[in-house]
């Protein structure tokens, strides 16, 4: 038997024992032994017993994340669906790749959701931002490859895949009765969200739409036509990824339009929009139409208006010039919306802040 007792400030800290049949064995799992347990975080593991849920890890990975900056809703609603499940109930040392093939493969059948591979492919991505920082940063138990190696047997099983893109653009019908039913709205509620405002500027701006409600009066050029987009998401980075905009004519007509009230330009809560902008379309039964599809029809129509990539991508935020091959599936060329009498009704019509001035 092979036993080992570490000792801190004259303590007995940590005892652990094994039992071989040789003697060699025996010396040689101790010595392995006490190299990793004088690792930073080891013998911390060694005390938990690897006893922590996965769930647990995904509090506290939504806990700490928030205190640099508010997560995506829907990386947030993935992150709590899967801390909900039967794998967030896993310890730490029992999600191996086997766990995870076989989550994915719950996914898709009737009780867990019966999800598309691109859903399963979404949740391990989420999972697997928590999985790479739990063990580096806080000295959880997690086996380094399990993640890796079920994406390989998932992919070689067409049970995970990147989202499709859309292609999905607005009809000037569809907008006409989006904007009557939202004036309708404004009409019995003065004070409520002035969402033709923001379904045009998220046309003519490009602009997504967390980032329409975060962007702020002090960081407006309006000189230079410009606007810095705080913590744009892009793939590689998104904390610190401050972006300057150029403004198209009617983007900017649009802020000015908006009163100084509230230190942000556009002081909406995101959800609300969203919520607002989902039962609109389930009322007008207007179907798969998203308000991330203002953007790109937004930037499709400055590619029909035969701007080049690098004067759209200053508009636009895209760093990889070859993700905006999808905007080039054209209608025609010119503005398509040239002319548009919304605009001058959207700049005439009066807002109301209410509370949030």
């Amino acid at each position: 038997m092979a036993q080992i007792r570490l000792f801190r400030d004259g303590q007995q800290v940590y005892q652990e024992s094994k039992t071989f049949d040789r003697l060699q064995a025996a010396k040689g799992w101790a010595k392995r032994r006490e190299a990793e347990l004088s690792e930073p975080g080891a013998l911390e593991r060694a005390l938990r017993g690897g006893k922590v849920s996965i769930g647990a890890i995904i509090q506290r990975y939504l806990a700490e994340y928030q205190r640099i900056r508010a997560l995506g809703k829907t990386k947030r609603a993935t992150l709590k669906a899967l801390e909900a499940s039967w794998l967030g109930e896993l310890s730490e040392t029992e999600l191996t790749s086997q766990k995870l093939v076989e989550y994915a493969q719950w996914r898709m059948t009737a009780e867990g959701g019966a999800v598309q591979a691109q859903t399963v492919g979404n949740d391990l991505s989420h999972l697997g931002a928590v999985l790479s920082v739990a063990k580096p940063a806080w000295g959880y138990d997690i086996v380094p490859h399990a993640m890796a190696d079920a994406r390989v047997v998932l992919r070689k099983l067409g049970m995970v895949s990147r989202s499709r893109e859309r292609t999905r653009r607005p009809t000037a019908a569809e907008l006409d009765a989006l904007l009557e039913h939202f004036f309708a709205l404004l009409k019995r509620r003065p004070s409520s969200l002035h969402m033709p405002r923001l379904l045009a500027f998220a046309i003519y701006s490009t602009r997504r739409q967390d980032e329409i409600c975060r962007i702020r009066w002090a960081d407006l050029d309006n000189a230079g036509s410009r606007v810095l987009v705080r913590d744009m998401k892009n793939p590689g980075q998104k904390i610190g990824n401050d972006v300057w905009c150029h403004l198209p004519l009617e983007a900017l007509q649009l802020i000015q339009s908006m009163p100084r009230q509230c230190a942000e330009i556009f002081p909406y809560n995101s959800d609300s929009v969203s919520t607002s902008w989902t039962r609109a379309c389930k009322i007008l039964g207007i179907q798969d139409l998203h308000f991330h599809d203002l953007r790109h029809d937004g930037v499709s129509r400055l590619f029909e208006m035969d701007w080049d990539i690098p004067r759209v991508a200053s508009v636009s935020g895209h760093r990889d010039w070859n993700s905006m091959r999808r905007y080039t599936h054209l209608k025609g060329r010119g503005d398509p919306y040239a002319g548009w009498e919304w605009l001058g009704k959207i700049l005439a019509s009066p807002v109301e802040l209410g509370a949030r001035a």
